[in-house]
């Protein structure tokens, strides 16, 4: 039984310590009563053939631009569709059983002939993933909540679900205040093994990335951490069935995650660390494993200049407890394509409002790497100003000196001048 659907575009950039929510819709019955809503994020990894017997990899985000016809709400079962793009869906079906609901499976549809997602596609089909979702026994009259990431593998297409607030059944068309939380972000619920998250295979193209909009990230007011200067790593990646190093990083990383007034530092130990990722024109993976957390890092190229765009971790604390941050909407490490980012100094950035992390001796090439090695730097503002003092110095001291001279050629004229009066 088709409803009438309405949906609301929600875009909230606000603090720099906020995520921006993708999308916020509210789909209502033939009374104009909200029946059903959701407010989340997804982002999107497909798998494609093109030409040479290759394979691209497709990454991007569910963007704002939806509509939610096809939505149902009844009694038993709801249908959420969201419908972007040229001929891209993707749907949640909900069940209930008088008690809790649950979402069945999620069905995302793509059309392979959108050159913007897919460039040089092989062909031109529209293709179907469906997949079962870890949303279960969610109270009636009540939201499902899941800050966490959710990541949903298929064999060509991952989705991954983070910022989730849906509430399937909608009571007398008023959301519900009241939430079921899902079990990553219930720490006692989580058992003791940290599993590491799938990556994806290195790719020698990437398309075009959809992103939502990107706030700029200051340096946090987090008090100093205590620990020692971690270890820097030297990470590279090679393109796929390649010698050619596409991708290198150096840095010390350490990480600070707020509980509740307290905050618990970690730096990542490269030793052990498994390296991952994928290498592609406009963007490009870093995946890193270690026994205490994983890190993603997703840089973007606009021909022009690279940043890293987005950053996932996840890991467990030393009490035991599992957490996971990320944030899709970065503008960090900036520099020329054919360049390097450097920064020597430490620095320190919030990605979340209960992550920040740490950088030291961080140099980072992400595309156009040559001959293995890194390219000229594009220095920070704090390594440019440790390079500026002595400068300056010098040429105060320069300005003195020239001074003096003068001051001195001047004093020999006069005394010239009176000698010959005499």
């Amino acid at each position: 039984m088709y409803q009438r659907a309405a949906f609301v575009l929600f875009l909230a950039c606000g603090i720099v310590f906020q995520l921006c929510h993708g999308v916020e819709v509210q789909v209502k019955d033939q009374e104009s009563k909200l029946c059903l809503y959701a407010n989340l994020m997804v982002n999107f990894s497909v798998s494609y053939d093109i030409a040479g017997n290759k394979s691209a990899t497709a990454e991007f985000v569910l963007p704002t631009a939806v509509t939610t016809v096809g939505s149902e709400c009844d009694a038993k079962s709801s249908l959420l569709k969201l419908n972007f793009g040229e001929g891209h869906s993707w749907s949640v079906n909900f069940t209930n059983d008088n008690q809790v609901y649950q979402a069945d499976s999620i069905t995302f549809t793509y059309n392979l002939s959108d050159t913007a997602l897919f460039p040089d596609s092989l062909n031109n089909d529209t293709k179907t993933s469906t997949v079962k979702p870890h949303i279960t026994k969610v109270g009636l009259d009540t939201c499902y909540s899941c800050k966490s990431n959710d990541m949903l593998e298929d064999v060509s297409v991952n989705q991954t679900l983070f910022d989730v607030l849906i509430q399937a059944f909608v009571n007398n068309g008023s959301k519900s205040e009241q939430i079921t939380s899902c079990a990553a972000d219930t720490p006692s619920t989580v058992g003791p093994t940290t599993h590491a998250p799938t990556t994806h295979a290195p790719t020698t193209h990437a398309p075009t990335t959809h992103t939502t909009a990107t706030p700029t990230t200051t340096p946090t007011t987090t008090p100093t951490p205590t620990l020692p200067s971690p270890t820097t790593g030297k990470y590279s990646l090679k393109l796929d069935n390649s010698s050619t190093v596409c991708l290198l990083a150096d840095f010390g990383l350490r990480i600070s995650l707020k509980q509740g007034d307290k905050y618990e530092e970690m730096n990542f130990e490269p030793n052990g660390t498994t390296v991952t990722g994928s290498c592609g024109v406009n963007s490009s993976e870093l995946v890193l494993v270690s026994n205490t957390m994983n890190i993603s890092f997703t840089f973007l190229n606009d021909t022009k200049k690279f940043r890293l765009h987005a950053l996932n971790v996840t890991g467990k604390t030393s009490s035991g407890a599992a957490f996971s941050e990320a944030n899709s909407s970065l503008s960090l490490w900036e520099a020329g394509v054919g360049s390097s980012y450097m920064c020597n100094k430490e620095q320190n950035y919030t990605i979340t409002g209960l992550l920040t992390i740490y950088t030291f001796d961080l140099r980072v090439q992400p595309f156009g790497v040559k001959k293995d090695n890194f390219s000229t730097a594009h220095e920070c503002s704090m390594d440019d100003t440790s390079i500026l003092i002595p400068i300056i110095v010098g040429a105060a001291l320069a300005g003195l000196i020239l001074i003096v001279v003068i001051a001195y050629v001047i004093g020999r004229r006069k005394t010239y001048v009176g000698y010959q009066t005499l």
